[in-house]
């Protein structure tokens, strides 16, 4: 394998993105076992067949659920379905893709949906709480660049999958990690390897990481990452079921629901500097590698953020809302405003207190897995790392 990538060096602040927003009340996704008779692999031989597995067509049913120690949130009247719910809880979706440029994911509450729809350059969000449409589109005039660079057209629409927490894990396996493989099983009715990743440092908060995958098509399955100390993974992603077949056109499109209202956005296409495989944003640096690599961004409008101005999304490196990005600008809409652009009743300030700690440099969030410092002069420091790493890098 070649040397890791700009995109491989981001991959553990990408998980710690997801692990920081969740907590841990939920049980575990049950597998059952399975017999070992699937072909022989070696571990080189799985993470190799991952890499070279071509995006399958599917839908299906995702449970993600986190136990990271975070004390209760105050969520309030957003108990609805919306991405901030993944600060908190377990998490259902429905996911459908038909492989190449067309996929909707719905998180699922009791009563309402959130849902991302993509088509090629095309982007919605419905959020049936605020019963609010947004749509993003590149600028016609960039169609052509776009078509050139949809090379890689898979979309996560925003929430976590299996296959996303799993192209992180293995981003990091070449130098960082040892593989192993544990018993056969099976996992969402499909018989599945194994594939365990374990950190060669001793300084990360993340134990080890289990990639369940499946045997005929080489697709994650699930994820559970575990921390040092727990009996239970303090991360989890997976299907409960899964169908390998392209879902119907009817699916894959987006009509907007009826009185629903709507806000078109045209979204600028990123120059080479904005993608994720890319050099590293300006305004941001990176220490440490592998595991124990460490993001440090300057100029962050947090108070901004925490109010949920999208205005402060402009101080965040490398956010510009592009398709296809991880910009978190439909997640911020989502998370303080409801359609017309009202802020809802949120105490974030609150919030924000509840899952931090003072600290001489600022605000610390420590979990199982990661932890985050916000500095008192508007730095964001993330890392796989106990907290004291990043309180000794921000001196």
């Amino acid at each position: 394998m070649s040397n890791l990538s700009p995109r491989a060096r981001w991959a553990v602040p990408a998980v710690v993105g997801v692990v920081v927003a969740a907590a841990f009340v939920a049980p575990p996704l049950v597998a059952s076992a399975s017999s070992d008779d699937l072909p022989t692999l070696t571990p080189q031989q799985l993470v190799t067949a991952v890499a070279d597995a071509k995006d399958q067509p599917l839908s299906g049913t995702v449970v993600y659920t986190a136990r990271l120690g975070l004390p209760s949130l105050p969520l309030g009247d957003m108990a609805g379905a919306s991405p901030v719910n993944l600060l908190d809880g377990s998490s259902t979706m429905r996911v459908w893709t038909d492989g190449v440029d067309r996929s909707r994911a719905s998180l699922l509450g009791a009563t309402s949906e959130y849902s991302v729809v993509r088509d090629g350059s095309q982007a919605w969000t419905y959020s049936s709480t605020d019963d609010a449409v947004v749509h993003y589109a590149v600028d016609p005039k960039d169609q052509a660049r776009y078509d050139a660079l949809a090379k890689d057209p898979t979309v996560e629409g925003d929430l976590p999958t299996p296959a996303a927490a799993a192209s992180s894990v293995l981003g990091l396996v070449e130098q960082f990690s040892s593989v192993s493989l544990d018993a056969q099983t099976t996992v969402a009715g499909r018989d599945a390897y194994n594939l365990v990743v374990t950190p060669k440092s001793t300084t990360t908060l993340v134990g080890h990481v289990v990639v369940s995958i499946d045997a005929k098509t080489s697709t994650p399955l699930r994820v559970q990452v575990w921390d040092r100390g727990s009996k239970a993974p303090a991360l989890e992603v997976g299907f409960t079921d899964v169908s390998f077949s392209t879902p119907s056109d009817s699916v894959l499109s987006f009509s907007a629901p009826a009185g629903a209202s709507t806000k078109d956005v045209t979204v600028p296409l990123p120059t080479a500097s904005d993608r994720p495989d890319a050099t590293i944003p300006d305004g941001t640096t990176v220490t440490g590698t592998g595991w124990d690599t460490v993001v440090q961004a300057s100029g962050v409008d947090v108070a901004g953020l925490l109010a949920g101005s999208t205005d402060a999304l402009t101080t965040v490196p490398g956010s510009q809302p592009a398709i296809g990005s991880k910009s978190g600008q439909k997640l911020l809409d989502e998370f303080g405003a409801d359609g017309s652009g009202k802020v809802r009743d949120l105490d974030l300030g609150t919030l924000f207190d509840t899952i931090t700690t003072k600290v001489p440099e600022g605000r610390l969030i420590e979990t199982k897995l990661a932890s985050v410092l916000v500095t008192d002069d508007g730095r964001v420091l993330v890392g796989a790392v106990p907290g004291a790493t990043l309180q000794a890098d921000a001196r």
